[in-house]
């Protein structure tokens, strides 16, 4: 049975199995560390083109994930089967209202700037051009650096952000990126007001 890889399920199985195996699967690596951990732990042979698969890192078109795949990584993250997996995720209330230190886009002036930071020690000064759209002016520790820009409607502090539309300044490539996956945003000040 093959199961669509796109679903937020798989994306939800994702993140248990990157907890437990202690860190974010990133590159070719760490899919290799985790057919290891796999194998040592649940006796089980995922390959890692499989995982890559699963993590959308593969690029070789496959949008499908079989009901073996999906059971053996739900035993290693969550020590139940998939489908035991998706009955558990619909009992989890997934939405909450919570009140945490926010700075919205739509209420900035072009020309503010902002520093954000995250874990482990990732700081940029980001200067709103309008639009909800901000070039990085300047960056410390970090895959952003300065003259990339992007889309994000909101920061909140303990918060992951989602940069979306980004471009880095030496590629005209737009792509998402997740900054404070983990543990949020660190740092959060609105350092200049132009407005």
């Amino acid at each position: 049975m093959a199961i669509k890889s796109n679903i937020p399920q798989i994306v939800a199985l994702r993140n248990c199995v990157e907890e437990r195996f202690g860190k974010p699967i990133l590159v070719h690596a760490d899919f290799l560390l985790l057919v290891a951990a796999i194998e040592s732990e649940q006796r089980q042979h995922i390959s890692e083109s499989t995982l890559e698969r699963v993590w959308g890192y593969s690029t070789r078109g496959y949008d499908t994930v079989s009901l073996r795949t999906l059971d053996v990584l739900s035993m290693y993250g969550a020590g139940c089967l998939w489908v035991k997996f998706c009955e558990n995720l619909e009992l989890e209330c997934e939405s909450t209202f919570f009140n945490v230190e926010s700075i919205l886009a739509s209420n900035l002036a072009i020309g503010d700037t902002l520093r954000i930071g995250w874990l482990p020690d990732r700081i940029c000064e980001v200067c709103y051009l309008g639009d909800n759209r901000f070039i990085a002016e300047h960056c410390e520790n970090s895959k952003m650096q300065e003259g990339d820009n992007f889309s994000c409607l909101q920061f909140s502090l303990g918060k992951e952000a989602v940069l979306s539309d980004f471009r880095q300044s030496a590629s005209s490539q737009s792509q998402t990126y997740i900054i404070g996956k983990r543990h949020g945003l660190t740092t959060l000040v609105l350092i200049s007001c132009k407005g």
